[in-house]
């Protein structure tokens, strides 16, 4: 299949393996979110609660709302992802996927997807969320994409789309017009907040190592090293730091009932 046509679901890209040779850098290098995010996720509601957190890839997000005396239940389809998460107490691992996560009717009060929903179903997926989700739960989307309005990021992403062989970045907006548009769910609102993520250039090759639509191949690789280098020293400051900026989307929805 070619993975350069973006007409094709991502959920078709094999999204349960593609990130097994990029756990390690993924679970040291992918940036967090802000406070401010977690924040409005969890807004009005009384904790502790539960929470099934889907696509949790190393645990990034689990182990943000476990500090938050949230029960997190982490769902992750991907053995390599799932062993190099960092152990954390309020956190439970499960094996499973969006479409099928095996838990019990309306056993969780929070469903989050932080950076996940793009490669889900959505239709199956969708209907996997309401039958798990309490009658006045709450779904989370976290969609974290760079903002390109910064020079360095927008120089950062071209880099990346050509080590990508010019795949087009992912269009987040068109990635949740399932939930906008769901019968079993009522959509709320957006939510927008920055974050920015300071990188030295090692941490910088680690981050762009995660990313799984460049190739793992050696000449790629070196590519891809040499052109960071030259990044890096372009636009590191005296103390060997780049900055890049993100623009985080909170999409919170609600059970529909007709």
């Amino acid at each position: 299949m070619n993975e350069n046509n973006n007409d094709t679901p991502l959920y078709n890209l094999n999204p349960l393996t593609r990130f097994s040779d990029k756990a390690e850098n993924y679970t040291k290098y992918r940036p967090i979110y802000p406070d401010a995010v977690i924040d409005k996720i969890l807004e009005n509601l009384t904790l502790p609660i539960a929470a099934a957190d889907i696509g949790a890839g190393t645990g990034i997000s689990a182990r943000q709302l476990a500090s938050r005396s949230v029960n997190v239940i982490a769902i992750e389809p991907n053995a390599a992802m799932r062993e190099a998460a960092i152990s954390s107490p309020g956190i439970e691992w499960k094996n499973g996927t969006a479409e099928a996560t095996n838990l019990p009717d309306a056993s969780v009060d929070l469903i989050t997807c932080f950076q996940s929903f793009h490669w889900f179903n959505p239709q199956p997926t969708l209907k996997e969320f309401r039958r798990i989700l309490k009658p006045k739960g709450r779904l989370a989307v976290v969609f974290q994409d760079l903002d390109r309005d910064d020079e360095f990021t927008q120089v950062y992403g071209e880099l990346i789309r050509k080590a990508a062989n010019n795949r087009p970045p992912t269009d987040f907006n068109s990635k949740i017009e399932p939930l906008r548009e769901s019968s079993d769910f009522q959509y709320i609102d957006c939510y927008k907040f920055p974050y920015q993520q300071q990188l030295d250039l090692s941490s910088l090759i680690g981050l762009v190592k995660s990313i799984s639509f460049i190739s793992s191949e050696e000449t790629v690789q070196k590519q891809v090293v040499d052109d960071l280098e030259n990044l890096h020293k372009r636009f590191c400051n005296q103390d060997g730091f780049v900055y890049l900026i993100y623009c985080n989307s909170v999409h919170l929805a609600s059970i529909q009932y007709v």
